[in-house]
């Protein structure tokens, strides 16, 4: 049991990223181990997402999509061996004071050799976020992350109240997005009402897009993380510049409207 913990520790402490959860140290004491991280003020995701008294600003779900994106691009392209994390949902995406989020628990990743596929007898993980190739078939690869970054940028962009989610609420969440992408559904039915006015909805369609590939159930359709970061990363810059032009516009138009009242 400690040489697990030890080894456990010593893998924990040469994986380090800005959106990483950082591992301070451990304490073992009296046959008790605790392992000791950053602590991040603003809980976790899902918290922050189902929220009543405030919703999460578009410009910041996107922000938190990308850096996620570029954490799970570190560790699938890790210089060791590729890291799977094989847990990544809301819960386990945490946030800073200033909504940074950090990935969480790692008492499932898996370090496997660059492209190899691995067979496991232990299946674990959360079921409405599992890879359903990884829960068929024991097999896992970096694609099983691909589809769990998908679930949850469908949630993002959703704003679906759940945390935990089963099968059947997360078969209903991505057959939904397809059918927004294949325009069997409206846009407007996919989109999280509480930011429907902030939505950027070239990025939103881009960010849709991209989640519903990897939500693909044949992990030989789902994107790469550097395919997937990039996407991001480009929906963040051009939301970034959008967002900047509007609330400066409607700061201009406040200055006329209030100039107006003024000459009456």
């Amino acid at each position: 049991m400690l040489g697990s913990f030890m080894r456990e520790v010593e893998q924990l402490s040469k994986v380090r990223h800005p959106n990483l959860v950082c591992l301070f140290g451990y304490c073992d004491e009296e046959g008790d181990q605790y392992l000791v991280y950053e602590y991040c003020a603003n809980g976790n995701l899902a918290q922050n997402l189902l929220r009543s008294d405030s919703a999460l600003p578009w410009e910041t779900r996107v922000k938190i999509l990308r850096d996620c994106a570029s954490v799970l691009r570190f560790l699938h392209t890790h210089p060791d061996e590729c890291i799977v994390h094989r847990d990544i949902k809301l819960t386990n995406i945490l946030l800073t004071e200033n909504k940074v989020p950090k990935l969480a628990d790692f008492g499932l990743a898996k370090m496997l050799e660059m492209e190899e596929t691995k067979v496991f007898t232990d299946v674990r993980g959360t079921i409405g976020y599992m890879d359903p190739e990884y829960i068929t078939h024991s097999k896992l690869t970096c694609a099983s992350d691909i589809y769990s970054f998908g679930v949850v940028s469908l949630q993002l962009l959703s704003g679906r109240k759940v945390i935990e989610l089963n099968i059947v609420a997360r078969d209903s969440l991505t057959k939904k997005a397809k059918d927004v992408v294949s325009g069997k559904k409206p846009l407007e039915e996919f989109i999280d009402p509480r930011v429907r006015d902030d939505v950027i909805i070239e990025d939103f369609v881009l960010i849709l897009k991209i989640a519903v590939l990897c939500v693909a159930s044949s992990s030989v359709g789902r994107p790469t993380i550097k395919d997937v970061f990039e996407e991001m990363d480009k929906a963040l810059r051009n939301t970034t510049i959008k967002t900047k032009a509007r609330k400066e516009m409607n700061a201009a138009n406040l200055v006329i409207q209030y100039a107006k009242v003024l000459d009456v």
